[in-house]
């Protein structure tokens, strides 16, 4: 029913509630209400949907684990994604996912340093040498000192050289060799025993033509590997050879790596020796003196050394070589260390006293006089078996220490007639400036 128009009282503002203004405000309360209930819905609404929402939240929490948050990347630089951990699988009872390692920057593979070159000391001079050449079967020749034979070949590259006399006062060598093979080794000549007996010392190769009687039994029975390995040019003609340019007997020459063969074919293995004497580095040459002699003689050689303190070496003059030389190369003979020894030698009782060959008392112990480093001191020779070695020892009986390098051993009668030895000692001080 339509409302009539407000009276004045109304329209002047006072309004009753029972007054005709009532027909005004229903409408008014009607949509106050509709919008109440639609606010009301609306928040049921938002309510029950956020239950649902936080139902789904706590059902996938408790599903795939709660989500670390990770840090936000500064301002400006873009985010480096970081690895997660890996998702498990849903199952009937759900456990917490296996954490994964993070990789980690590969290092660059470490430079693979260049071997060090192995050396050892070798057994006979105490030279730094390398392992095969210490391991090599030592070889030891019968060299030629007849006038006629000089200059020899190979002295110079022998790690031991023995020089006694052989006949009639002619003296000869036996030369050792194995830290250096010569490519010329000469002129080689007979076997004597006490040169066998030092060349058991080391089982060496023994080079040799011929011999005497007492050396060819020796070497018959003993000749191969008990003793020495017996290498006679008469049994192995292919490992010597004749040079044209000297006159039998003294042109029969072989070399190092032939005779390192032929003993291989025969026995002779290298393995570790072990050092037979003590060796020890070169003096300072602030303790070195200035000068010295030694002196040597045998019937047809005269031998002597002049200290060089510079090299610290004994250089070597002998009858017709004033500077003796090895005829391989022309160096100069001048071994480091030098040792004069007296030994018993007699006529050797063979049947064959026109041959005027000599035998010696090579086991047993003499007077020894011992150099190096330019200083001689007087000492004792002592062998006590066949095979075992010569030791040198001092006034005390303690063993001498000799200077790394090549020893020269001259061996002389207990008889000075016809094999005198002189020693001349050097100074402390420098000579004086003239």
């Amino acid at each position: 029913m339509p409302c009539s128009r407000a009276s004045s009282s109304e329209r002047s503002g006072d309004s009753t509630p029972h007054g005709r203004s009532s027909c005004i405000l229903r409408p008014v309360q009607s949509i106050t209400r509709g919008a109440t209930t639609l606010r009301r819905t609306t928040a049921g609404a938002i309510a029950v949907a956020a239950i649902v929402v936080l139902v789904i939240a706590l059902a996938a929490t408790s599903v795939f684990g709660t989500p670390t948050p990770s840090a936000s990347p500064p301002t400006g630089q873009a985010a480096t994604p970081s690895p997660s951990a890996a998702t498990a699988s849903p199952s009937e009872s759900p456990t917490s996912p296996t954490p994964v390692a993070s990789p980690t920057a590969s290092a660059l593979p470490e430079p693979t340093p260049e071997p060090t070159p192995t050396t050892v000391p070798a057994p006979l001079t105490g030279r730094l040498v390398s392992p095969t050449a210490a391991a090599r079967h030592p070889i030891a020749v019968m060299i030629d000192d007849l006038w006629a034979a000089r200059p020899q070949s190979g002295l110079s590259s022998a790690s031991v050289v023995w020089h006694a006399p052989a006949e009639a006062g002619i003296p000869r060598y036996m030369a050792i060799f194995q830290e250096e093979l010569p490519k010329a080794i000469g002129p080689v000549r007979s076997s004597r025993f006490y040169y066998i007996a030092w060349a058991a010392e080391w089982r060496a190769i023994y080079a040799h033509a011929g011999g005497s009687p007492q050396a060819i039994d020796t070497l018959r029975q003993k000749g191969s590997g008990q003793y020495v390995y017996n290498v006679d040019e008469f049994r192995y003609s292919g490992t010597f050879g004749r040079i044209s340019t000297r006159f039998s007997p003294h042109n029969l020459y072989t070399t190092g790596k032939k005779l390192r063969n032929t003993g291989e074919r025969i026995g002779a293995k290298d393995k570790t020796y072990a050092p037979k004497w003590q060796f020890a580095p070169d003096a300072p040459i602030e303790e070195r003196p200035y000068g010295g002699t030694i002196s040597v003689s045998y019937p047809y050689n005269k031998v002597l050394y002049t200290y060089d303190r510079d090299t610290n070496t004994y250089r070597r003059s002998v009858t017709g070589e004033k500077k003796q030389k090895d005829a391989v190369d022309g160096t100069r003979i001048a071994p480091k260390n030098v040792i004069v020894m007296r030994m018993a030698f007699g006529p050797l009782n063979d049947g064959h006293p026109e041959k005027h060959r000599l035998e010696a008392d090579v086991v047993g112990s003499g007077r020894a006089w011992i150099s190096t480093n330019g200083r001689t001191i007087k000492g004792t020779w002592k062998k006590a078996g066949i095979k075992r070695p010569t030791r040198f020892y001092d006034r005390n009986g303690n063993e001498v220490t000799l200077t790394i390098g090549q020893t020269f051993i001259q061996v002389l009668t207990t008889s000075t007639t016809g094999y005198p030895a002189t020693f001349k000692a050097g100074s402390d001080l420098p000579p004086a400036t003239p």
